[in-house]
């Protein structure tokens, strides 16, 4: 019970990684304000949690809403009277069009959801680990925009996923007075519910011919990984024992983004 006494937000806490996260942490004795803007899913994990022995709280919000993000984190708190870790987990593929065809509404609401709603989850959750003495934020990006840039129609996918590492990278420069470490991690394929977020349209105008030996997962021989895989790596990232880690990328993929 390695987390045991702290409390850690989870958002995307609804299914896939953040989920696992939320589970996992719980496991370990951390209370989850578990987040989503599907509050079904979300009462289902809290549910979960609880089942197991643990101690969640349900949190129904879109990221990218300031208001509601804002009232969700003073909930939080009202329950818990503290926070000492963060996931940023929440986010969208999105639609994925070659650059001349993807719509400005439909870039801005990839990168709402997912730079600007990392941004608020900080925003607002910042002064709680301050009041705390520090803490662990944790985002999770991808390999996409930080080591692989090969798929097609992703450009407004790929840079929000870019600036989320630019985001904890900065970050984590400002927030080490504070204590407070940043890092994140950047899966490649994970077994996950995100393609239902995710929108192609005319995405082979957009491809480059790339050839995969033995599959594109070596370690795995082409299987995706599991979430709770990352969930392992959000673990080790909030707990003590990286205590001396901060502003780092992990890519945790099997070696899938060292071939394209």
């Amino acid at each position: 019970m390695e987390l045991e006494g702290k409390v850690a937000l989870v958002t995307g806490a609804g299914s896939g990684i953040g989920k696992a996260a939320a589970v996992r942490l719980a496991r370990e004795g951390a209370r989850i304000g578990a987040l989503s803007d599907t509050e079904a899913e979300v009462r289902e994990t809290a549910k979960e949690i609880e089942a197991a022995g643990g101690e969640a709280l349900p949190l129904c919000a879109d990221v990218a809403d300031a208001d509601a993000l804002k009232a969700c984190v003073g909930e939080l708190i009202d329950r818990f009277d503290r926070l000492d870790i963060v996931f940023a987990n929440a986010g969208i593929n999105g639609v994925w069009a070659p650059i001349d065809e993807l719509r400005p509404d439909e870039w801005d609401r990839t990168l709402e959801v997912n730079l600007r709603g990392t941004f608020l989850t900080f925003h607002y959750s910042v002064p709680h680990l301050k009041a705390a003495g520090g803490g662990s934020i944790i985002v999770c990006s991808s390999i996409n925009g930080t080591r692989s840039f090969s798929n097609p129609g992703t450009i407004a996918y790929a840079s929000s996923k870019a600036g989320q590492l630019a985001l904890t990278q900065v970050a984590a420069v400002e927030l080490a007075k504070h204590r407070i470490r940043v890092n994140v991690v950047c899966p490649g394929r994970i077994e996950t519910e995100i393609n239902d977020n995710t929108y192609p349209r005319h995405t082979e105008a957009a491809e480059v011919p790339a050839e995969y030996p033995e599959g594109e997962i070596p370690l795995t021989g082409g299987a995706p990984g599991d979430s709770f895989d990352v969930a392992e790596l959000v673990l080790f990232l909030a707990s003590d024992r990286s205590r001396h880690i901060t502003g780092t990328p992990v890519w945790i993929d099997g070696a899938q983004s060292l071939l394209v």
